[in-house]
């Protein structure tokens, strides 16, 4: 996937070569789509290893130096960012696309034709899978279990589908907040934090409802079991202010040594004696605690926890109720959070854990995962953060999609029913658009095993042609199956945002007629004429 640096390649050469590198991306994922998908298993440069077939996994870790296989790479890049899933069918649906452009290019119709025939037929894709897509009701459990199911289906974890679904839906709905104005707020970046505890089995796994931290109490004396604690939140140090640049200081005798020594006790005593006033059990500070102020906080049986990330703190904050101060001494009563039914410490293999749990109606969560060696905890994670964004999506977005194929399968034969309405040259392109969506059912058939492709497509494209949309491929057999009995089902956001990111990425490859380095354009002695500016 090379372009010789210094070559210039512009005109049909540049389409060519673009084209090529895009299918050479779809290829390296093709076998990654369906239940029955191989596994990647990549060396990064640490020497470590990465053990997937999550698309966008993959894409990540690979080196490529051609600009076009680049540009396919931040496809899935978008896709996982936007939806969380369908990271594979975007890139394989991109690459098909773009040579299905191919043959329309050597019948010398025009780039910008082509482009404006696959735009006409990406707006009359989406109304298909608008036709087609049935409205969900979030709150009916087992809906929403056949659907996450539906996506980590194909993924590593499949084994323990229902463990998984729980988990994210329990995740996703701790997670959704009111954020006024009918608007939903659902952030599993910052507050479904993932902690991945190697050891114990993959069942072990579990939503803690409150938090989880990687940390142990600053002093030995200090409870390590609180029921229904106070909790006070800092952002600030509890150690003596020093100068904030060089500080000189003169000392004539020998007691005013003493005093400034003295003055450093006070003010580290003003700062606890304003912490103890609201009667905390709990300070958790992102900065340090010094041993004079573990001292003056044990006196007064308060625990405490120094040095944690700022984002465990916002997460501890949601959870509990309480406000992240910045001042002890503008501390009051209203900041301290009266939320969590328990703080305790649990060791855990070699490391301590602090655990403050049965939060009441929490916003925020820490998911806790154990499994057998951390490249598989990798792993689940990476599907487990794919079943919370299709959670996601469907509460933004409750509509569910056909899926196993039958969603592209749908597209493909209207596409090709609706071609013959469109006059003179851009009847072919518009067609292509069609044909290249067959490649999903195509390549599930492919990966499942089954010899019998062409069989299996033509008998599930006449049962489309007859108005059975719900109709796709069960990737396990390669048979075709009604997905409304088998029960695969897809969140119409992610097929919306993966046809309309393979299409817009195929035009935007095609309107490409010059690929120039900036070092070849150097060595040519100032500017390179070529094409458009794109």
């Amino acid at each position: 996937m090379n372009t010789q640096s210094g070559d210039r390649q512009f005109g049909r050469k540049a389409q060519l070569s673009n084209i090529t590198a895009a299918k050479t991306v779809a290829d390296i994922i093709r076998s990654c789509l369906g239940p029955k998908a191989m596994l990647k298993m990549l060396l990064d440069p640490m020497g470590g290893i990465v053990l997937t077939n999550d698309g966008h996994a993959i894409l990540r870790e690979i080196e490529v130096s051609h600009p076009a296989a680049k540009s396919m790479i931040e496809l899935s890049r978008t896709q996982d960012e936007e939806v969380g899933d369908g990271t594979t069918t975007v890139i394989i649906l991109a690459g098909e696309i773009l040579a299905r452009a191919l043959p329309q290019l050597e019948r010398n119709i025009h780039p910008v034709v082509i482009i404006s025939a696959f735009k006409r037929a990406l707006k009359d894709a989406l109304n298909i899978v608008e036709e087609i897509s049935l409205p969900v009701n979030i709150n009916d459990d087992d809906a929403m279990y056949q659907l996450i199911s539906s996506s980590i289906g194909t993924k590593f974890v499949s084994r323990w589908s229902k463990l998984m679904c729980n988990l994210a839906l329990k995740a996703v709905r701790t997670v959704t907040f009111d954020a006024g104005g009918g608007k939903k707020e659902v952030d599993i970046k910052r507050y479904a934090k993932v902690e991945k505890i190697p050891g114990g089995e993959i069942e072990d796994s579990k939503v803690l409802d409150g938090v989880m931290l990687n940390k142990d109490i600053t002093h030995p004396k200090m409870r390590r079991r609180i029921e229904n604690p106070r909790i006070v939140l800092l952002d600030c140090t509890l150690e003596y202010k020093k100068g904030e640049s060089q500080t000189n200081i003169e000392i004539s005798k020998e007691e005013d040594w003493n005093r400034i020594l003295q003055i450093e006790e006070e003010q580290v005593q003003a700062m606890c004696d304003a912490i103890i006033a609201v009667k905390p059990d709990l300070v958790i500070t992102e900065k340090g605690v010094s041993d004079l102020a573990q001292h003056f906080l044990v006196k007064n049986n308060i625990t405490a926890l120094r040095r944690v990330r700022k984002t465990d703190n916002n997460r501890i904050a949601r959870a509990t109720g309480a406000t992240i101060v910045n001042r002890v001494d503008d501390l009051q009563e209203s900041d301290v959070g009266n939320n969590c039914g328990l703080f305790e410490i649990e060791k855990i293999g070699d490391e301590y854990f602090t655990f403050l749990s049965k939060c009441k109606d929490p916003k925020a969560c820490t998911i806790m995962l154990r499994g057998p060696s951390k490249d598989i905890l990798n792993e689940i994670e990476r599907n487990l953060q794919d079943a919370m964004a299709v959670a996601r999506n469907v509460i933004f977005h409750p509509r569910l999609a056909p899926g196993g194929g039958a969603t592209e399968m749908a597209i493909a034969v209207k596409l090709a029913q609706k071609s013959k309405n469109v006059e003179g040259v851009q009847q072919w392109p518009y067609k292509a658009i069609g044909e290249a969506m067959e490649v999903i059912p195509r390549t599930l058939v492919q990966n499942s095993g089954s010899s019998r492709i062409l069989p299996v497509l033509s008998e599930l494209t006449a049962r489309h042609a007859g108005g059975q949309h719900t109709w796709g491929i069960d990737g396990d057999t390669g048979k075709i199956v009604d997905m409304r009995s088998y029960g695969v089902w897809e969140p119409e956001a992610v097929k919306l945002q993966s046809i309309k990111t393979a299409i817009e990425s195929a035009c935007l490859l095609l309107r490409v007629d010059d690929i120039c380095s900036a070092k070849s354009a150097k060595q040519a002695g100032g500017t390179v004429g070529g094409g458009g500016d794109d």
